[in-house]
């Protein structure tokens, strides 16, 4: 699951928050190395079996983070090598308390979770900072510029015929009319929630980008065209039946059209995104709310549509 519907400055504020977090993190370390080098009385919270929690990176991961947050797969590693290396730690400070030489063997397990620790937070903070740079600010999609880098790496494992990828681009139907009657904040509330329901009814590994306006692609991993063609016809409906309330006198629903294609290895990958845009034309031009599926046939749209 993506954090998709937090905002900029909710990602800011975390970012800052698990730097100081890190900070602190480092503090505890330094502190515990001079308790073990120089056989100090060790802190009566570092061998208690809440050590975790009690640390103040504990405090902050177990006690200030964002809901939203806790559901990522990062952050949850994260906990996990955190407590394990805390464990690690407890068991030295135990062993350096007999007044007898810590084991080679149990400071190298500590050292190795440690590492996995620091690998943890940074790579917690490159999600974070992705999310915070790299994704539209309205709907959580990806932005445009990462569509390019994205489809040419898939299409190099396809040509490894490691896997098969689809892609299919997405257009709300009539978008102008809800911007026209409500306003523009109607409109960007509407976007939004398209977004999200596309991106929570998606596979976790697939991505969703914002390509321009009220337009998205979606680039949909390991799957042959026709199993993408159902998955996206459900899309297609279950957005069609999706009321929107943004607050007016009545919830509004929206439709959208899609055009499917394989990910074509042996074209550029521009190519395999301009037939994906010739089906969503034939899918507007089929009456809109329906899904079509690239083929040799299908032209450039006389004029677009929609």
């Amino acid at each position: 699951m993506e954090l998709y519907d937090v905002t900029r400055d909710e990602l800011q504020g975390i970012l800052s928050q698990l730097k100081e977090a890190l900070f602190n993190h480092q503090q505890w370390h330094a502190a515990l190395i001079r308790v073990l080098a120089c056989q100090l009385p060790s802190d009566q919270h570092d061998i208690s079996p809440q050590a975790h929690q009690e640390c103040r990176f504990g405090q902050w991961y177990y006690g200030k983070v964002p809901e939203k947050l806790r559901v990522l797969p990062g952050f949850i590693a994260l906990g996990e090598a955190h407590k394990h290396m805390h464990q690690l730690a407890a068991q030295l400070l135990v062993e350096a308390k007999t007044g007898n030489p810590v084991i080679a063997f149990d400071y190298d397990n500590f050292a190795n979770a440690l590492d996995r620790t620091r690998l943890e937070i940074a790579a917690l903070e490159r999600e974070l900072k992705n999310l915070l740079y790299n994704h539209d600010a309205l709907t959580g999609a990806i932005t445009r510029v990462g569509i390019l880098p994205t489809l040419r790496e898939q299409q190099e494992l396809i040509k490894r015929e490691l896997q098969s990828c689809c892609i299919a681009m997405m257009d709300l139907d009539r978008f102008k009319d809800v911007n026209d009657q409500y306003g523009h904040l109607a409109g960007d509330y509407v976007l939004a929630a398209t977004a999200h329901h596309i991106i929570e009814n998606l596979r976790p590994y697939d991505k969703v980008f914002r390509y321009g306006g009220e337009e998205f692609l979606l680039f949909i991993q390991h799957t042959e065209l026709t199993p993408c063609f159902e998955m996206v016809e459900r899309l297609c409906a279950g957005l069609a039946a999706m009321p929107i309330d943004f607050g007016g006198k009545k919830p509004v629903t929206i439709t959208a059209s899609f055009g499917v294609t394989l990910l074509d290895p042996d074209t550029p990958v521009e190519t395999s995104i301009d037939r994906a845009d010739k089906a969503l034309y034939a899918a507007k031009a089929a009456g809109r709310n329906c899904v079509r599926v690239w083929n040799s046939a299908m032209q450039a749209p006389a004029s677009e549509a929609s």
